[in-house]
């Protein structure tokens, strides 16, 4: 559908109820693994919505405009609300950190196969192995201090194992610059992809540097921290693809059409009845803000907002298991860096001056709270918590050799030798495919 000629709801009949705004939370134990992915990542679409729309604000002047801004930067905000708190009183932390990591690999996954633009891909791909590995080491804390078994969360729709080790996630921040697209020669699926995948990431950081001090325990509080970090250098390797000659008109278009896509991909793919006709509702709502931005880009820029988003809806976020093309990609790509001028090299091929090489070993000086994590489970119950099939499962010694850099490792880094041993012990009988 063209949604500039959809109905959509008009922004004057937006404003809500607190009754309406706070709806009833899912049930933490009976959700869709993927219902959770959802209100996840549009919790931070929204976040993203609202942030951009008071970046807009402190630049202009103009006070029609401002006024529309502030009005809809509101209904976000009450959005933001709703989709948020649908997250259960009961629903842990490390629970919805786990929810978190789904959301970045499969949905990440998802769109790098639909992404047309092969270096996004690339990018897309890369980011992948690290919130791939996130996932891993997060599961040995959420077993060892709640006896959380990951599956409860996961639904056995995404493996865990380890992917490249997080301790090589930290770089010269510089280093994750990458290149821009055209703004003239970039499809409209290429750019909702990518700010799709930056309000995730962004979301991401924000929970994890608000609610990782929320356990006594001081190894899983520097778990937090650094991957944490790391989340920064995903949001500024992803928002830097962007192009940044896109006038702020744009980039409001482009913000609300993201919305509109991520809303109807909600609502098309959704299996809870009730939280289907939030998105419904949601997406309404959105299509209604899309068109007030198109008629100011209109009236400012002079322009076709169908130059800008087209007059399909893309599909950003169709949640599904992702295990076949994760696992592809963790084969061919665990070794992989990021370099100078927005290019990528594997570890057999960094210069000896690689400007991340000081980072790691600065960060990195007392041990990495990621291999502690492995370090403790082992400790705990003889092996790691992983689960996928056995044959993923017997390759962790070689993805780690893979992935392990010459120059440098943690000094409390878990070897491949060790690794090899743990295969040999079997999971715990509820980690069983």
């Amino acid at each position: 559908m063209n949604v500039l000629k959809e109905k959509g709801i008009p922004i004057d009949k937006q404003i809500r109820t607190w009754h309406d705004i706070v709806k009833r939370p899912y049930n933490r134990m009976e959700v869709d693994n993927y219902t959770r992915t959802r209100q996840i990542l549009m919790n931070g679409i929204e976040t993203e919505a609202w942030t951009f729309k008071h970046c807009f604000v402190r630049k202009s002047d103009d006070m029609e405009l401002n006024k529309l801004l502030v009005r809809t930067r509101r209904i976000e905000d009450m959005q933001q609300t709703t989709v948020n708190w649908l997250t259960p009183w009961n629903q842990t932390v490390l629970d919805t950190t786990l929810g978190y990591e789904q959301v970045a690999v499969d949905l990440t996954a998802w769109l790098a196969q639909n992404e047309p633009d092969k270096y996004v891909k690339e990018t897309f791909d890369f980011g992948l192995l690290e919130d791939f590995d996130h996932l891993y080491r997060y599961s040995q804390f959420a077993y060892m201090v709640e006896e959380t078994d990951p599956n409860e969360i996961l639904h056995k729709m995404t493996d865990v194992v380890i992917g490249r080790p997080t301790q090589y996630h930290h770089n010269c921040n510089a280093l994750r610059i990458r290149k821009p697209y055209d703004k003239e020669k970039t499809a409209p699926q290429t750019k909702v992809n990518i700010l799709t995948l930056i309000s995730g990431e962004q979301q991401t950081h924000n929970y994890y540097a608000e609610h990782g001090f929320m356990y006594g325990n001081n190894d899983l509080k520097r778990l937090y921290a650094e991957i944490c970090d790391v989340e920064e250098e995903h949001v500024t390797m992803y928002e830097t693809l962007v192009d940044p000659n896109e006038t702020m008109f744009e980039k409001w278009l482009l913000h609300e059409f993201t919305e509109v896509c991520n809303y109807y991909n909600c609502y098309e793919d959704e299996v809870d009845e009730r939280l289907k006709l939030i998105w419904e509702e949601m997406m309404q709502m959105e299509i209604g803000h899309l068109q007030a931005a198109a008629e100011m880009f209109k009236k400012y820029e002079k322009r076709d907002p169908e130059e800008v988003i087209g007059t399909e809806l893309v599909l950003p976020c169709r949640f599904m298991s992702q295990k076949k093309y994760v696992a592809k990609v963790l084969k061919d790509e665990v070794g992989k860096r990021v370099i100078e001028d927005g290019e990528y090299a594997f570890v057999d091929e960094l210069d000896e001056d690689w400007a991340s090489y000081k980072v790691q070993e600065k960060v990195n000086e007392d041990g990495a709270p990621s291999e502690k994590a492995v370090y403790l489970s082992i400790k705990s119950i003889g092996r790691d918590i992983a689960c996928a099939d056995d044959s993923l499962l017997e390759m962790q010694s070689e993805l780690l050799e893979d992935s392990l850099e010459e120059e440098y490792q943690a000094p409390n880094t878990v070897s491949a030798e060790k690794y090899e041993e743990i295969t040999e012990i079997p999971p715990l009988d509820f980690l069983n495919y």
